[in-house]
């Protein structure tokens, strides 16, 4: 059975499946817009699940340094290959997706 934060988690990527596909015709350029901690490997780790996907990532640090914003333009084939990639980059630590 799932929890709420599942049953809502899976809702939420049920409602931008369909979003995504009234608003797009596949293939598609699409924006992502992260929002990660400075730390670690982190805004490395959102670069990398972009790799060989032709994708022009830019990245600007916060005035303080302790997080940093990541945008990746993107071309991508589907509403469910633009899902994937946001349940990839998921894993990471803080991450806040906009």
């Amino acid at each position: 059975m799932e929890n709420d934060k599942e049953k809502n988690t899976a809702e939420f990527y049920e409602r931008l499946k369909v979003e995504l596909d009234n608003a797009n015709t596949w293939p598609a350029e699409y924006l992502y817009k992260f929002i990660v901690p400075s730390v670690g490997d982190n805004v490395e780790r959102v670069e990398k699940a972009f790799d060989r996907m032709g994708a022009v990532i830019k990245t600007t640090k916060s005035k303080t340094g302790k997080f940093t914003s990541v945008s990746v333009d993107v071309t991508m084939n589907s509403s469910d290959d633009v899902i994937s990639k946001y349940k990839e980059v998921s894993t990471i630590e803080g991450i806040v997706s906009l």
